[in-house]
C-alpha cells in the first residue's frame, strides 16, 4: 500500500463513538447530521446542551456545552471579567460569551490529525472535563447574574468547599 492511499483510508467518524456514549448513559441525544450530534444531560445545577461537532478539514472534534444561562446586556462586563478569572484556573479547555445572544458556554477540542481515530474513553474525557468545570463554576455565574456579586466575590464564593462533618 502506498503513503498516499493509507492517508486516505476510510476513517471512523468521531461521532459515532459519541453517539454510543451518548446512547450507554441513556441520553436524549439528536444528529444533525453526519458533522453533528447534540446530547442532553441534566446536571446538579442546570441542564447542558451539549453539541459535538467533526470538523473534518482540521480533524478536530469540538465540544460546546451550553446551558440555559442567558446574560444580560448591563451584566455582561461582570461576567467577561468572571469568565476570564476562571479561565486563568482551566488547564483544558475555556468559557466563552457569545455577545449575539449572551449565552455562556464551555468549549473544547479534540485533535484527532494524521487519521487518529477518536475512542470512547476520549470522548467521555472531553464530555466529562466540560461537565465539571460546567458544574463546578455555575453557581458563580448564578452570584454575578442573580446576586449582583462582583466577579472575585462570585468565584471566592462558589469555590468555597466546606471540610469535615457537622
Amino acid at each position: 500500500m502506498a503513503l498516499i492511499d493509507f492517508s486516505e483510508a476510510q476513517r471512523i467518524n468521531p461521532l459515532d463513538v459519541v453517539e454510543r456514549v451518548a446512547a450507554v448513559n441513556d441520553w436524549s441525544f439528536e444528529r444533525a447530521g453526519d458533522d453533528e450530534i447534540t446530547i442532553l444531560i441534566n446536571g446538579r445545577w442546570t441542564d447542558y446542551q451539549v453539541s459535538f461537532t467533526w470538523m473534518g478539514e482540521i480533524e478536530a472534534l469540538h465540544l460546546a456545552c451550553a446551558f440555559d444561562l442567558k446574560v444580560p446586556e448591563r451584566r455582561r462586563a461582570e461576567v467577561q471579567q468572571l469568565i476570564s478569572y476562571v479561565n486563568e484556573q482551566m488547564w483544558i479547555g475555556h468559557f466563552d460569551l457569545w455577545p449575539a445572544d449572551g449565552m455562556v458556554m464551555f468549549r473544547h477540542a479534540l485533535v484527532l490529525a494524521g487519521g487518529v481515530e477518536a475512542s470512547g474513553k476520549q470522548c467521555e474525557a472531553v464530555l466529562g472535563t466540560a461537565l465539571d468545570a460546567c458544574e463546578r463554576y455555575f453557581p458563580a455565574f448564578q452570584f454575578v447574574l442573580w446576586a449582583g456579586k462582583p466577579a472575585r466575590e462570585a468565584l471566592e464564593a462558589a469555590m468555597f468547599q466546606t471540610s469535615g462533618e457537622a
